[in-house]
C-alpha cells in the first residue's frame, strides 16, 4: 500500500482552524480510524504528525495508526462541551478501530423535571423516559452538572430525587425532615403553588436567563479577590465555571411549551380567554380537521384538549357519509352536528370552545349544524391556517394574536393535532382500500389465486417488489401470467400519488 502524500495532508492541517471541534482521521480507503475532540483544533491534530511527539511518551498504537491517516475531516462546533457531546455521538456512529472510549454505549447525563408531581423533583438521568417531564441536557461535565444541581437546591429550594417532604394536615408541605431544612433559607413549610413557583425559578436557569445570578457569582469572586481572600474566592470561581459549563448550549428536550406544570398551562389558558372574550376559561377544548385526496376518502377528525393536554380517550374519527365527493363545508356540518347531537343525546357536555381549522366558510358550516338541530353552541371559533388569524361567527373582525403568544402557540397546536390526526385516518383508510382493490384491477385473476398471492407475499408492498420469478413460486400462477401481473404491479407502483389535503 502506497504512503499517504504526507505534502497535501500537511497543507490541510496547516489551514486548520483554532476553534473547538471534532477531528475524524481516515485511510487512503476513507475509513474512519479515530475521531477525537479538541479545544483547538489547529494545535490538537498538528500534534500527532510532530516528529518529537510521535517518539515521545506515545503509545505504539497511535503511532501505528497516524503511519495509516491519509486524511482528516473536521467538524467545527461553539463550545469544548459541544465537541465532546459530538464525539460521542460520532464514535458511536461509526465505531472506529483506534477508538476505546464510548465503546459502552454510555448515555451522557439529563435532568429531568417531574412536573407532574404536585412537588416536582430535580434528578439527573441517562435516558428520556416520560414525555410528561422535562428535560435537560444532555451535559458533558456530570461534575459540573453534580455541582450545579446542588448550588440550585439552595439557590432556588427545589427538590432532588432523595428528598422525603412530608405533608401536613392544612395540605401544605414540609420539605425536609432533617438539618437541610436551615441549610438555604428558604421556608420549609409551603404550599404546592408556591414551590411551583420556585420549580419556575429553576427551569428559568436552565432555560438559560441566569445573567443576574452569574453576574453577582462574579462579582463576589473579585470582592473576594481584592480582600485577599482566595480560598473564597477560588470557591467562587469554580462555582462560576461549573455553572457556566453547565448552561453552554446544548439540546435542551422541552418537547412542548404546553407540557409545563399546571400553573403555568392554566395561565395560557387564562390569556387564550382573555384574548377570545371567552366568558370562561376553556379547560375542554374540542378541533375538528377535514382531510381528503382529490375529493376521495373524505374522513374528518376530533381531537379533546383538557387543561391544555391532549386528552386522547376522547379523539373521534369520521367518515363522511351524506354525500360522496369534494365539499368541506358539507363534511364540516355533517361531523360537527354527528358530534353534538349524540352529547346532547347522552346528556354529556359540551367544551367550553370549539375549533375548526379553516375559514369563515368552514365557521359558518358548524355554526350551522348546531343551529339545524336546536342546540346552543358554545364558543366556537376558526383558525384560517394562511394567515393564523382567529375567525368568530359574530362581528367581530379576524383576530391575528402575536407571534410569541402563548394562546397562539396553543391553537395552532391543537389545530395541528386536528390535521395530523385527520391525515393518519386518511391515510389508513387510503391504504386499506389499495390492499382491498389493487389486485381487483388485474383481469383474469379469481379469489383462490388472489388468496394465494397475499398469503404468499403478505403485503402489497412486499408483492410490488416481487420479480416475476418470485411470482411464479405461487401455486396456480403460470409463466404468462406472471409476466402479465409483474408489469402491472409495476406501473402500480409508478402511478403518482394525488395531493393530500
Amino acid at each position: 500500500m502506497p504512503p499517504p502524500n504526507r505534502q497535501q495532508l500537511k497543507e490541510k492541517l496547516r489551514r486548520l482552524p483554532d476553534s473547538p471541534g471534532v477531528y475524524l482521521m481516515k485511510d487512503r480507503f476513507g475509513t474512519i480510524l479515530y475521531i477525537g475532540k479538541a479545544k483547538m483544533l489547529k494545535r490538537r491534530v498538528t500534534s500527532y504528525f510532530q516528529s518529537s511527539r510521535r517518539h515521545q511518551n506515545t503509545q505504539p498504537k497511535i503511532r501505528a495508526m497516524v503511519d495509516l491517516v491519509h486524511d482528516v475531516d473536521i467538524i467545527e462546533v461553539n463550545s469544548e462541551s459541544e465537541a465532546l457531546l459530538l464525539e460521542g455521538k460520532l464514535i458511536k456512529q461509526w465505531k472506529p478501530k483506534y477508538n476505546t472510549d464510548f465503546v459502552d454505549d454510555k448515555h451522557f447525563l439529563l435532568i429531568r423535571v417531574d412536573i407532574e408531581n404536585p412537588l416536582p423533583r430535580f434528578r439527573l438521568v441517562r435516558f428520556r423516559q416520560s414525555e410528561r417531564s422535562l428535560y435537560y441536557g444532555p451535559f458533558a461535565n456530570s461534575g459540573h452538572l453534580r455541582k450545579t444541581l446542588a448550588e440550585m437546591r439552595l439557590k432556588f429550594g427545589i427538590l432532588l430525587h432523595d428528598a422525603q417532604p412530608l405533608q401536613q394536615a392544612d395540605g401544605s408541605w414540609k420539605i425536609y425532615d432533617d438539618m437541610r431544612a436551615d441549610i438555604s433559607g428558604h421556608s420549609n413549610l409551603i404550599t404546592t403553588e408556591d414551590y411551583q413557583q420556585r420549580v419556575e425559578l429553576a427551569c428559568t436557569f436552565l432555560d438559560g436567563k441566569s445573567k443576574d445570578w452569574l453576574k453577582q457569582l462574579e462579582l463576589n469572586m473579585l470582592a473576594a479577590a481584592a480582600e485577599q481572600n482566595f480560598e473564597q474566592a477560588a470557591d467562587h470561581r469554580d462555582l462560576l465555571f461549573a455553572l457556566r459549563s453547565t448552561l453552554e448550549r446544548t439540546r435542551k428536550f422541552v418537547r412542548d411549551p404546553l407540557l409545563l406544570k399546571p400553573t403555568r398551562t392554566q395561565a395560557i389558558l387564562e390569556d387564550l380567554a382573555e384574548a377570545l372574550s371567552l366568558p370562561q376559561t376553556p379547560t375542554h377544548i374540542e378541533c375538528f380537521d377535514i382531510s381528503h385526496i382529490s375529493g376521495s376518502f373524505c374522513v374528518a377528525s376530533m381531537v379533546h384538549f383538557a387543561e391544555g393536554r391532549p386528552d386522547k380517550a376522547q379523539y373521534r374519527r369520521f367518515k363522511i357519509k351524506s354525500f360522496v365527493g369534494n365539499d368541506d363545508f358539507r363534511a364540516m356540518e355533517e361531523v360537527v352536528g354527528r358530534r353534538y347531537a349524540r352529547l346532547h343525546r347522552e346528556n354529556k357536555p359540551f367544551p367550553n370552545l370549539i375549533i375548526i381549522d379553516g375559514g369563515r366558510g368552514q365557521v359558518s358550516a358548524a355554526l350551522k349544524a348546531f343551529l339545524a338541530r336546536g342546540l346552543e353552541p358554545p364558543d366556537l371559533i376558526g383558525l384560517a391556517k394562511k394567515e393564523e388569524t382567529v375567525i368568530f361567527t359574530d362581528h367581530r373582525e379576524p383576530l391575528k394574536l402575536p407571534d410569541h403568544s402563548q394562546a397562539r402557540r396553543l391553537l395552532q397546536r391543537i389545530r395541528d393535532e386536528a390535521h395530523r390526526f385527520a391525515n393518519a385516518f386518511n391515510a389508513e383508510l387510503r391504504s386499506k382500500r389499495i390492499r382491498e382493490t389493487i389486485l381487483d384491477d388485474f383481469p383474469n385473476l379469481g379469489p383462490t389465486r388472489r388468496a394465494a398471492l397475499l398469503s404468499s407475499f403478505k403485503t402489497i408492498q412486499n408483492l410490488k417488489a416481487a420479480s416475476a420469478e418470485d411470482l411464479l413460486n405461487v401455486t396456480g400462477i403460470g409463466p404468462k401470467l406472471a409476466q402479465s401481473l409483474y408489469h402491472f404491479l409495476q406501473q402500480q407502483s409508478e402511478s403518482p400519488e394525488p395531493d393530500q389535503k
